[in-house]
Order: structure tokens, then sequence, then C-alpha cells
């Protein structure tokens, strides 16, 4: 609290510049102000947990994309979980624990309607993770969905060990599908298949990927959930079986640098063999949320669902959070706590 204004300092991220590709520290600055009291239908929340997600990078760019771009000098946009400290509208009260759009922020001051309540009797990150609607929630709809995967057949997921990735394969493996994760590093592979219990790995930091997977899977793959892009995509498509899927979740390979974005290049595999390949944003699965969310809850009692998590501390990290992500640099769910 302040003195002079006898409000919270608010801590938030700023854009100080467009950003052209790696993002980093460089690209924001932390700016300090009252956090403002709640209007008629507002609250006023204090930030508990802060989502860093491959999405924000896409609204850094210059030019407008799929999402709404954060502003030279606006606070940089992320999900979060947090508590109620004032409340100005009906059927919120002080101490409530709620999930939204918070942005990258100690203190958010926003319209009620853009936030949920949530149960604390989980932790309020499981919110951000697990069954988050970037992370679990897309993961169950891709895989269950557009994937459309069944017992029996033989899935592949890019970035298997990031917060997607993770939650995709396991839908999949408790689906009753065989399922190869790729990831990079050694580490990264033994975590697919120990912690998360995946059939096989791959480390495409080290190894032959085509060869591997040739070897893992010599009759083809039915799915292919990719999170990544590139070269990736290719090796999936010249390996895709007759019928087979290809679920675009994301391509973050490719969003550092959106004006020069590299297709894949044998994407006739998928009239060959009477394939298709299917992007998807979760928005357009609204009527499946609360499945997805009872569901994904069942698995995680019943411990066949893991999500860990790789927390950062403090608003400044954020940035090299955010970095770290495309780099590889974490297993599961990243995470800040302002």
């Amino acid at each position: 609290m302040t003195a002079a204004t006898n409000r919270p300092i608010n801590r938030k991220v700023v854009l100080t510049r467009y950003v052209t590709g790696m993002v980093g520290p460089e690209h924001f600055r932390i700016e300090e102000e009252p956090a403002r009291a709640p209007d008629e239908g507002e609250l006023l929340i204090k930030a508990d947990t802060l989502s860093i997600d491959a999405f924000i990078r896409t609204s850094l760019n210059a030019v407008e994309g799929l999402h709404r771009q954060v502003p030279v000098g606006g606070a940089v946009v992320a999900l979060g979980v947090g508590r109620v400290i004032e409340s100005n509208a009906p059927g919120f009260a002080v101490g409530d624990a709620v999930s939204g759009p918070l942005m990258a922020q100690t203190y958010a001051t926003m319209p009620a309607a853009m936030m949920q309540k949530i149960d604390d009797a989980l932790p309020l990150s499981t919110y951000l993770g697990a069954l988050g609607l970037t992370t679990g929630v897309t993961a169950y709809v891709g895989i269950r969905y557009v994937g459309d995967v069944k017992a029996g057949e033989t899935v592949l997921v890019s970035a298997a060990a990031g917060a997607v990735g993770c939650i995709a394969a396991q839908v999949a493996k408790n689906l009753g599908a065989r399922v190869i994760g790729l990831a990079g590093g050694p580490d990264k592979v033994a975590f697919l298949t120990g912690t998360l219990g995946l059939d096989a790995g791959i480390d495409y930091k080290n190894e032959d990927v085509a060869a591997r997977l040739k070897a893992l899977a010599p009759d083809g793959i039915d799915v292919f959930f990719d999170n990544v892009g590139g070269e990736l995509l290719d090796i999936a498509l010249d390996n895709i079986r007759e019928r087979g899927r290809v679920v675009i979740c994301g391509a973050i390979s490719q969003y550092n640098d959106h004006q020069h974005v590299r297709g894949p290049s044998l994407y006739l595999r998928l009239a060959e063999r009477y394939a298709r390949m299917e992007g998807f944003t979760v928005m357009h699965f609204a009527q499946h949320y609360g499945e997805a969310h009872a569901q994904l809850v069942q698995w995680l009692i019943e411990g066949r669902l893991k999500m860990p998590e790789q927390v950062e501390h403090g608003i400044d990290a954020f940035p090299a959070a955010l970095r770290k992500l495309f780099e590889g640099g974490n297993t599961g769910k990243m995470l800040v706590k302002p």
C-alpha cells in the first residue's frame, strides 16, 4: 500500500517494442502503479499464478494475428488465477478464487463477466494446467474430437513434454491408444516413458526422428497431434497411415517469424493416403468444456493424469520465463507466481 493512495501497488509487464525473432526480456519493462478500485461490475483480483503460453508470442508482433495485438506500452496478455480482494459485482465475494485473463501483473481490475469462479479444493494452478482452457481442455478436445483417437491406434505427439502435449499424450493413452512422444533431450524422453507412461519417446535433438519413427511404427501412425510444425510435421506426414489424421494445435517452431512461416512440403501424402489435416482452437468446442473438465478431473483423482509444473517466482521473471518456453527449457506447465 502507499500512504498517498491507500491502494495496493500493481507491478505489470509492459511491451516496449514489437518482437521480431526470439522474444526476450529486452522487449519488456516493469511498471508500477496503484491498483485501480473496481467500478460497478468489476473485481480487484490479487494474482496467485500466471500462465506462460505460446499464444502470448503471437500477440507481440507488429502485424496483428489470431490473438489480439498487445499495444506498445500496454500490459502483456496472460491467463491467470487469483483471489478477489475487492468486489463491486454481484455473485463475487472477497476471497473467491477466480480464473481468467488477468494479464501479466500482480493485481488486476477486471470486469466480473471475464472471470470464472473456481473451486479451491484443488490447487489454483490446476486451472492453468491440467484443467486450463488453453492447456488441458485444448488437449482433450484436440485428441477426442479433432483427432478422433480410438483404442488400438498409434498416436504421435510433438512437444510431448510441454504443457499441451503432455496432456494430449495422456488423454490418447487413457483412450487406449499406443502413444509415441517427441521431446528434446534424454531427460525429457525419460519423463515421457517413465512419469507419463507413454509407449515410446523420440529425442528430436539427438536422434534421427524419421528413422526412429519408422522403427517404432513400421506400419505408420494413425494420428499426429502437432504443437511444433516445421520439419517434424513433414516427417509425420511421411508416416501417416491411410485414413490418418493430423491435428494442428500449434506451431511453436514458427511463431518467432510469422512473416515467413514454413508450411509442409509433403502435404500430398494426405491425398495419397486418404488422410486429413485439420487445425483447431479450443473456442470452437465450447459445447464440450463441461465434459472435458469432468473427465480430466476424474483422471486426476484416479492418478491417470499428471501435470508437472515448472514455477518461476516474481513478476520480474515473466519475460525470461516466456523466452524459456520457446527455447524448450520447461517440462510440463510453465508458470509464474508474481
